[in-house]
């Protein structure tokens, strides 16, 4: 499955009535769940296990992979973040719609991959321990370049950041473009100045 070794498939659904019963989720929570979510499942265990050649990681000892089976496209990622918080698992998240299936991982927040039909969507495992396995997929799922001198997570916090800037940017620069008065623009233009200096 998604090009991992047969050795790792396991196939347990994870029941949305186990994981309401176990957790008390909140009325509106459940039901936010329950509008984006149809079905989980356990499908592979990466750990030195079920792939001997690799070695255990000194902070990643294992990891799941769980196909997520949405009743919409557009789900909240909320929910997703939900799920990390309960289960105290590292996961990758497979999910699936009409076909159409998109990676996402919890790595510092929450990563995603564009989506991608079914068969072509493949999780490369990359490295010689678990923790390395686990950093190369958080990358290739959220296409990031760790720069020199920087943990991805402070990679991730730094992309974070850099979008923040540029979506103020964005919004500054439309505010010009309808702005009338000569030196409110100049502020502006100012403003954008400032902001591009820092990315």
């Amino acid at each position: 499955m998604f090009g991992l070794p047969i050795s790792t498939e396991v196939k347990k659904q994870l029941p949305k009535k186990a994981i309401y019963a176990r957790f008390d989720l909140k009325p509106s929570q459940r039901d936010s769940f329950d509008a984006d979510i149809a079905r989980i499942d356990i499908v592979a265990v990466v750990s030195t296990s079920t792939v001997p050649a690799l070695n255990a990681g000194a902070e990643v000892k294992e990891f799941y992979l769980l196909t997520v089976q949405l009743k919409r496209k557009e789900y909240d990622p909320k929910n997703l973040a939900l799920l990390t918080k309960l289960i105290p698992q590292r996961m990758v998240f497979a999910l699936q719609f009409a076909g159409q299936t998109q990676f996402a991982i919890y790595h510092a927040q929450l990563i995603s991959s564009a989506w991608q039909a079914t068969e072509e969507a493949t999780l490369p495992l990359s490295g010689l321990n678990i923790d390395v396995v686990w950093e190369n997929i958080v990358k290739s799922i959220g296409h990031i370049d760790v720069e020199e001198g920087n943990t991805l997570s402070e990679q991730i916090a730094t992309n974070a950041q850099r979008e923040k800037i540029l979506a103020q940017i964005a919004m500054l620069e439309r505010k010009m473009a309808n702005e009338k008065q000569p030196r409110r623009k100049r502020e502006l233009f100012e403003q954008i100045k400032r902001l591009k200096s820092q990315i």
